[in-house]
């Protein structure tokens, strides 16, 4: 008797084991089947498509296997005048309009930084000015690039009629190669400094214990010696994950305002690696290109993050 009872109680506990993981599977699927619907098997047809000569207009039965040619055509060099120059140019000046463009994150994390310092003092009108900063992270992109369109324009600008008085005719900033890129970092810090990152440096602020800046205080830390001593350091698991979310986000940037205000001009000035993917697959054709850039794209988005994983992660780990 007592072993039937033992075989039972096994096999119910095996049953329980059974529902609990079909009950855990059936909860992920969901989210699985969209990654592997909208994310896995797009990723693994572009890589597919990297290796093919396609101008989408024609069946896909019509493409031509290049190997990786595309490849070539776009990182190789070839010999003109016996020097060596890169096959597409342009790919090389909008991989360096991307990276001047992400120039404007550590500032953008620093202003972040400051925003959350002010709104954690308890103050009267706090929680209106939080809601105040987060507006333009939550506002559409088609309205924030035609209000600064109108801002930077040159003639009837509201930006250069207040510099009018001071410098004369103000800068044609959407319409100079040299400008064109500085204006668009502006525009980025305005629209996300008091986002998502300043509510994550928010966030880690009051997870600082207070006993810690007591502490500093008896032993004669100043304002910036609490910053320096207590504040930084323990905030730097936040600090390293908004590094590498910034770090994807810049790389995969740029495109709504180049689509929106310049269309990639001045001379290509503005034109990121984003919407040089766009113009190859949609305005030009080149179907096979454009998943090699992207592919392209990819591996740096990769080596950069893990990078800074490499090196971040070891020192947030020390502190």
């Amino acid at each position: 008797m007592s072993d039937k009872g033992a075989s039972r109680r096994a096999r119910k506990s095996t049953w329980d084991k059974w529902k609990d993981w079909l009950g855990s599977y059936a909860f992920v699927a969901p989210n699985f089947a969209g990654f592997l619907l909208f994310t896995l098997l797009p990723v693994g047809a572009a890589l597919i498509l990297s290796f093919y000569r396609w101008d989408v207009v024609r069946p896909v039965d019509t493409a031509e296997f290049v190997g990786l040619d595309n490849f070539v055509k776009l990182m190789g060099l070839r010999e003109v005048d016996g020097t060596l120059v890169a096959r597409d140019e342009r790919f090389w000046q909008y991989l360096y309009n991307t990276i001047f463009l992400m120039f404007g994150i550590p500032i953008g994390m620093a202003g972040s930084l400051f925003l959350a310092m002010l709104m954690n003092q308890k103050l009267r009108g706090m929680v209106a000015s939080r809601s105040i900063y987060f507006l333009p992270s939550i506002l559409p992109a088609v309205p924030i690039c035609l209000l600064w369109q109108w801002l930077l324009n040159t003639q009837w600008g509201l930006i250069n009629a207040a510099l009018r008085p001071v410098i004369g005719v103000g800068p044609a900033w959407l319409d100079s190669p040299a400008l064109a890129k500085p204006a668009f970092m502006i525009m980025g810090i305005w629209a996300g400094v008091g986002g998502y990152n300043c509510l994550l440096y928010l966030a880690g602020l009051q997870g600082i214990p207070k006993d810690l800046y007591e502490a500093a205080e008896l032993d004669g830390a100043t304002w910036w010696g609490k910053l320096r001593h207590v504040t930084l350091p323990l905030l730097g698991p936040t600090t390293f994950f908004i590094t590498i979310m910034s770090i994807i986000q810049g790389f995969q940037g740029g495109f709504t305002q180049a689509f929106l205000i310049t269309q990639g001009g001045p001379a290509g000035s503005t034109t990121t690696l984003m919407y040089f993917i766009y113009q190859n697959a949609f305005e030009w054709f080149r179907m096979g290109y454009a998943a090699a850039v992207a592919w392209v794209l990819f591996l740096l988005v990769f080596g950069f993050t893990l990078l800074t994983y490499k090196h971040g992660g070891k020192r947030v780990q020390t502190l």
